[in-house]
């Protein structure tokens, strides 16, 4: 089929972008944070009802695709390229990283001391919702954002037979011949950026994490020489992974990421605090569930606390700037899904794991600071959350195992989010995929390479921070986007399958993947 070609205009583009606006956040640092900083609080105070609304729309659209007519409709006439545990893995551990491992434990200890809707901090009342808002926050409405993305430029990838992984691509039915000119290189851009600023703030939880628990462990104490060998290590693993491609690399990487990350729970879950772990997470699914119009509306106009824009509008943002990334990379491992069947994997895959890491380590870290077996809160407020983790991690049975346990999990997590990014960077950077093609090897190193350079010098010169900033304020052009991936989507819809086509069509489909699979 030919070799693939590197799409100069993005690739270039993209690279000057990256080097010119993190060189410039970095160099004017002390000038640009709190720019950076007052821009980011404006946008979660003044547009906090449009983040609410544009998650909760995604929400009810995508539920109206599952049972829709549409939702027969087949990505691809081949039968799907992977089993549903490999797929559901991958797009697991693209979606959440080391994110999940860290914020399931620390994130409900904000919420017991700093509660929503005026509750009394450190209360009874505090505690009960602590696990449930984790939950939230990384439940339904967090994947409905990734979901929307992925349907979209599946359809554009596998049905339409637009050769190009891009979202500039998956928004022709609107933009026309648009897509293929400067508009179209510029959403390509944004989306580059956005990814890489999302990967700013994965790298910026998960480098200080494993940093603290590998000081642990060997004894020695945290620096810049520890972080910078963390990330070569991380470097290697992920371009290798890569390097080996989508089906032997990702999806093996994917698969034991999620048996190592379920032992962990399971071990937690049997040798912890059981009977209170499964009772609060009873407890506070079903809070969870009870309140979830309130919690996805609210913005607290009266009393002013802030307690939706820091943390809920805050993370749709976050979302929403990194589901191009994930939309990417999902619907190029779901060829052969309907539509139906890839939303309700999405919405459940993702949400179960989320609910599982916050109901298990969540309640975990809430019984300790309740029974006093560890004050999670003092240690938090004084050390800061990666010390926090490490004494979370010595609580446990085991303590010698769970912490180097802990650590190479948390290794295979970000690697698996790493390399999937590395994969996607690539690919909008590629002019055309056809079938099975792959992004060039030297095109996904050279992202690789690119991303680890990036983070190291952002490391020693403190620039983190600032990066992850701008990342969630690049999530205000992406609602532009879902607009025109939404319109795209129902144009094309209705295009292709008007009534009297869709019976016939998804039925000639089915024959089709029955063929496929026989041959197999």
């Amino acid at each position: 089929m030919g070799k693939v070609k590197i799409d100069p205009l993005v690739f270039w583009s993209s690279l000057v972008v990256i080097v010119v606006a993190t060189l410039s956040l970095v160099i004017f640092r002390k000038s640009a944070e709190p720019v950076m900083n007052k821009m980011m609080t404006g946008i979660t105070y003044n547009l906090d009802w449009v983040f609410q609304f544009l998650t909760f729309g995604v929400f009810i659209l995508l539920v109206w695709l599952v049972f829709s007519k549409y939702g027969k409709v087949r990505l691809g006439d081949e039968a799907p390229e992977f089993s549903t545990f490999s797929w559901g893995a991958m797009l697991f551990c693209a979606g959440m990283g080391t994110s999940i491992m860290f914020w399931s434990m620390m994130e409900p200890m904000y919420y017991y001391m700093g509660p929503p809707f005026g509750i009394e901090p450190n209360s009874t009342q505090s505690a009960e919702w602590a696990v449930a808002y984790g939950m939230f926050h990384w439940g339904i409405s967090a994947w409905s954002l990734y979901a929307l993305p992925t349907v979209t430029i599946a359809y554009s990838f596998f049905v339409k037979k637009n050769r190009s992984l891009k979202i500039s691509t998956a928004c022709k039915g609107v933009l026309g011949k648009y897509a293929d000119g400067p508009i179209g290189k510029l959403i390509d851009i944004l989306v580059i950026w956005s990814l890489v600023g999302g990967l700013g703030t994965s790298l910026g939880l998960g480098v200080p994490m494993v940093s603290a628990v590998i000081g642990e462990i060997f004894g020695v104490q945290q620096s810049l020489q520890l972080s910078i060998i963390i990330i070569v290590i991380w470097t290697i693993i992920y371009s290798a992974s890569a390097y080996m491609g989508l089906y032997k690399g990702i999806r093996k990487l994917s698969d034991w990421n999620v048996y190592l990350a379920l032992g962990l729970a399971l071990f937690v879950l049997i040798t912890g605090p059981t009977l209170f772990i499964l009772s609060n997470f009873s407890n506070s699914f079903g809070l969870m569930l009870q309140n979830f119009a309130l919690m996805s509306f609210s913005t607290d106009p009266i009393a002013k606390g802030g307690f939706p824009q820091a943390w809920t509008v805050f993370y749709w943002a976050w979302f929403a700037a990194t589901a191009p990334f994930i939309g990417l990379f999902v619907a190029r491992i779901s060829r052969g899904r309907t539509i139906r069947e890839l939303i309700v994997h999405i919405l459940l895959w993702g949400s179960l794991g989320s609910w599982i890491y916050f109901g298990i380590f969540g309640g975990y870290t809430l019984n300790l600071q309740l029974t006093g077996a560890l004050n999670v809160v003092d240690v938090l407020n004084n050390s800061g959350g990666p010390s926090t983790i490490v004494e979370i991690l010595k609580t446990m049975p085991l303590d010698f195992l769970v912490l180097p346990f802990f650590a190479v999990l948390a290794f295979i997590f970000l690697a698996t989010s790493l390399d999937s990014a590395t994969y996607i960077l690539s690919a909008i950077a590629t002019k055309e995929l056809i079938g099975d093609q792959e992004p060039a090897r030297w095109h996904r190193m050279l992202w690789g390479a690119i991303l680890a350079v990036l983070a190291i010098s952002l490391l020693m010169i403190g620039g983190l921070k600032v990066i992850q900033t701008s990342s969630v304020i690049v999530s205000v052009p992406v609602i532009l986007l879902y607009v025109l991936l939404t319109l795209s989507l129902l144009r094309w819809l209705k295009q292709d399958y008007p009534d009297t086509s869709l019976v016939y069509k998804t039925a000639m489909d089915e024959e089709l993947v029955q063929e496929s699979k026989a041959k197999e």
